[in-house]
């Protein structure tokens, strides 16, 4: 293999590595988040993690109903956590949908649609499957309609957000320009989980199993996509990502002629 052929080697073999190492990663979070979650849903019951959850309420609040800041605070927590609400993720998914769909990205339209209905679907039958009570109405600084365990908007935020951050990282070539997207898309989804303990809505068990059970559908869902990117590089059919033809370059004045 001469110097020539072994450069394009080396790119295929750097190219797979990454990816694998990529895939690895994600099925580690899938297999970490549902650990996580079982073993918070476990605690949940017992002495030592009800005794935890009531520490950290306590320390949120310390007096019922009036969570521990500065008065602007608790008003800025109440507008960070519509931020993780269904209609708010809705509006944004909608927006999302439209532009991926213009941009001729269908694949990744309907990952961030499967991402947000899947979301919704697995929030409301867990919810359901434990019925876990809510801290006390004295603590409850914003309205709350269903059960407690696990908390929605935590896994309704990581699993939107973090399919968003994944889809825009990909779209730049730099780390560091990834790394930023991809960092704010996590900051966002713990902020929201973090204002549904300080608002008294949530425990804090409920939130950790939110972010928990949000992550592992968000890589569930980026495996599916890849394995489907991977299938359709062979044979192009169904709903995918097509490449924009790149803008068309202004016309070049032909040269002077010398005489």
């Amino acid at each position: 293999m001469t110097s020539f052929q072994f450069r394009p080697f080396l790119r295929r073999i750097l190219r797979l590595a990454r990816t694998e190492i990529a895939v690895v990663t994600a099925l580690f979070v899938i297999a970490l988040g549902v650990m996580a979650f079982v073993e918070l849903a476990g605690d949940m019951t017992r002495a030592d993690g009800q005794a935890f959850d009531q520490a950290v309420l306590a320390w949120m609040q310390p007096v019922a109903g009036d969570p521990r800041g500065p008065w602007w605070l608790e008003k800025a927590a109440t507008d960070l956590t519509s931020l993780g609400g269904i209609s708010v993720l809705t509006l944004f998914a909608l927006v999302a949908i439209a532009f991926l769909l213009l941009q001729r990205k269908r694949l990744s339209a309907l990952l961030l649609v499967l991402g947000l209905s899947g979301g919704i679907t697995l929030s409301e039958g867990l919810k359901a499957l434990f019925e876990r009570q809510r801290p006390p109405a004295a603590y409850q600084a914003v309205e709350t309609l269903n059960a407690s365990f696990p908390s929605g908007h935590a896994l309704l935020a990581t699993v939107f957000y973090l399919t968003l951050g994944v889809m825009l990282a990909r779209a730049f070539p730099r780390k560091r320009l990834k790394a930023f997207v991809l960092g704010v898309a996590l900051t966002v989804a713990l902020l929201i989980g973090l204002t549904r303990v300080y608002l008294g809505v949530h425990w804090a068990s409920d939130v950790f199993a939110g972010w928990c059970a949000g992550a592992a559908w968000a890589m569930a869902l980026w495996l599916v996509a890849h394995a489907v990117q991977r299938s359709q590089a062979v044979r192009s059919v169904g709903p995918h990502d097509e490449v924009m033809p790149p803008a068309p370059e202004p016309d070049t004045p032909p040269a002077a002629i010398r005489e």
